[in-house]
């Protein structure tokens, strides 16, 4: 019964979605404002539906009833109990029912808080957010429905894919996806603020604190799933430009550039047309990654669905939502007031030039990623876009914004002079040119990229604490700290991609026990290969020792077999020092008895992820920041 109770709560959602929908519409109906009394409790009670109907779900993985398709296919009664609950959005009907229910909680977390816009673009908000809903519900109900039962019951499921069997699925598509939805809420907003011609500061304001949660999360998710495919994948990278990987990226550069126009609209009342151009963009960005990853036309650990009528239905959503949007924003963009004005050289201009070049970023992976679709739609023949493509051309574009990022929080608002610009910057000029000096001493010939990422790197970290130079620091407002440790974080990310970059190490080797070999500053010995059991699979484990200026450390590499399904993976074992890390991964025993090891010395790499948390920790200090200083206008406001 609990999947028929997770069915009809579905239904029943996706009527209220509709209901929501249709009365929205109607209190923006002249002399009909009274029908406008129902869509916040509507939107609340839709979004307890949706969650109740995935609570189901949950429980009927946990419980592994192998009555349900779903379940059978995705799992088995022996899997650990953390992949049972992960589980239940490791696969496409329940990473799809994911999507709603966060889409229903955030449309009922809008109805319940918001108030600082008018209750009129607010109906507006919810009726957007309603619609964009109602086709995800369609899709569950009619193309991915996860509650379908399999008559008989199977005796057993088949099983997870191994290579989602770790913590990781716990965390990185729940973020990725709660980061996605907060984009759906931007556009929402936005779609609310051109149906009903209030573009202006308040919008902005509303829209702020979910584009600022979006794009936290989306951080979070990347840089954790970043983190997850280099120590899983067993190839010692972390990043490969793969189509799954830029459908993640492309909606987190749509956000950022978002975020920093939705921030000129609520405090300097300018870019009006552009922040609701760049809210759509993002939307859209989502939209696209949802159908990359769920189409089907990707071959991928992530992408799940080989249906091509999911990919045509997901398609036709895309086409809908966003061909709407677009028209709507044509039809309407004319009525948009011009907002303040401001001259080049102030801080508004560097955050358009940022914008601007965010854009080019993301126009540069976009074509990357869909070009080799389309031409295999239109030829038959197989292309491939690899990193060389996306270095080059994305690289020298993201250097140029990293180096614009030190100059914009030292400008002022309006106007400023290039020549008082300039003098703010010195210190940080000055520590850039010694950064230079010194690499090109000491580490000559690693490359033009890694010497430029490097110095960059220096440099913008020094110029990202110019906000507060002069400062008293206690009376520093929160959202400054967030915005200083943000960039900052960009600059260690930076550092630490420049680093491995440069300084990486690696040594493919095919050895006996009791051999050695040197890779960076370690020398690692094969002491051992024994046979071990986990819970629900089988391993060969190495046991190395590596050896650096006297003293040592023990890794444990496996190479593990999962009979359920049939799969076999490499389980890295990676060693952390302050300076980098020893990444080792164990291959096959050759047909001479030995073993094949693959061994990597990556200094610094693990700055890459400690500057992508730095970057989603700003984001929270920022946004606790604007929350507090909210409710202390409120407060007054409510003294007053």
């Amino acid at each position: 019964m609990i999947a028929e109770a997770g069915l009809a709560a579905l239904w029943l959602a996706a009527a209220l979605s509709l209901l929501q929908l249709i009365m929205g519409a109607v209190a923006l109906t002249p002399g009909r404002g009274e029908a406008s009394a129902i869509v916040r409790p509507v939107a609340i009670v839709q979004g307890l539906l949706t969650l109740l109907a995935f609570v189901a779900l949950i429980w009927l993985f946990l419980i592994s009833d192998m009555s349900v398709k779903l379940v059978a296919a995705n799992s088995n009664s022996a899997k650990p109990l953390l992949y049972k609950f992960a589980g239940t959005w490791g696969n496409h009907e329940g990473s799809m029912l994911l999507w709603v229910t966060i889409l229903g909680v955030a449309g009922a977390a809008v109805a319940i808080f918001e108030r600082r816009t008018s209750e009129r673009m607010m109906v507006a908000t919810l009726a957007a957010q309603a619609a964009i809903g109602l086709g995800f519900f369609a899709f569950l109900l009619f193309s991915s429905n996860p509650f379908e039962r399999l008559v008989p019951a199977a005796a057993d499921g088949q099983g997870l894919n191994p290579l989602l069997q770790d913590p990781g699925l716990a965390f990185h598509p729940p973020t990725l996806y709660l980061g996605y939805v907060g984009l759906s809420v931007a556009f929402s907003f936005a779609v609310g603020a051109l149906v009903t011609r209030e573009v202006n500061a308040a919008f902005a304001r509303a829209m702020r604190p979910w584009v600022l949660g979006a794009w936290i999360l989306l951080t979070l998710g990347i840089t954790v799933g970043s983190y997850w495919a280099y120590y899983e994948l067993g190839w010692g990278g972390w990043w490969f430009w793969d189509p799954v990987e830029n459908a993640s990226l492309m909606p987190w550069l749509a956000a950022t550039a978002l975020l920093h126009s939705v921030t000129v609209l609520a405090t300097r009342d300018s870019l009006r047309a552009w922040t609701v151009m760049l809210a759509v963009v993002a939307f859209s960005m989502s939209m696209v990654g949802t159908f990359l990853v769920r189409s089907g036309i990707l071959t991928s650990v992530h992408a799940f669905a080989v249906d091509p009528e999911r990919g045509s239905f997901i398609l036709a959503l895309l086409a809908i939502y966003i061909g709407g949007a677009l028209a709507l924003f044509g039809l309407r963009i004319a009525t948009v007031k011009e907002g303040t004005q401001f001259d080049p050289v102030s801080r508004e201009g560097s955050l358009v030039a940022n914008n601007l070049l965010l854009t080019a970023i993301l126009g540069i992976v976009f074509v990357g990623t869909l070009y080799p679709l389309f031409a295999e739609a239109l030829s038959g023949e197989k292309l491939s876009v690899g990193p060389p493509y996306f270095n080059s051309a994305a690289g020298p574009v993201a250097l140029l914004l990293v180096a614009l990022m030190a100059a914009g929080p030292v400008m002022r608002w309006r106007r400023d002079q290039f020549g008082v610009v300039a003098r703010r910057l010195a210190a940080p000029i000055l520590v850039t040119a010694v950064a230079l000096l010194l690499v090109m001493i000491f580490a000559p010939g690693i490359g033009i990229f890694p010497v430029l990422g490097l110095v960059l790197a220096i440099g913008v970290g020094a110029g990202s604490l110019a906000p507060l130079w002069g400062r008293n620091l206690r009376r520093t407002p929160l959202f400054t700290w967030g915005m200083v440790i943000a960039h900052l974080g960009i600059a260690v990310a930076l550092a630490g991609m420049a680093s491995e970059a440069a300084f990486t190490r690696e040594t493919l080797a095919a050895v006996r026990i009791g051999e050695t070999k040197q890779v960076g500053p370690f020398t690692v010995r094969l002491d051992a290969i024994d046979p071990i059991a986990g819970p629900n699979w089988t391993a060969l484990e190495a046991t190395l020792t590596a050896t650096r200026g006297g003293s040592s450390i023990v890794l444990k590499p496996q190479a593990r077999s999962w009979p359920n399904p049939p799969t076999e993976t490499s389980e890295s074992a990676i060693a952390t020092r302050w300076n980098g890390q020893l990444y080792t991964v164990l291959g096959k025993q050759d047909e001479d008895g030995r073993w094949q090891l693959r061994l990597w010395w990556k200094p610094f790499v693990t700055f890459i992820w400690l500057g992508g948390g730095m970057v989603a920790l700003g984001g929270a200090l920022s946004l606790l920041g604007r929350v507090r200083r909210e409710r202390r206008y409120q407060d007054r406001i409510a003294y007053a």
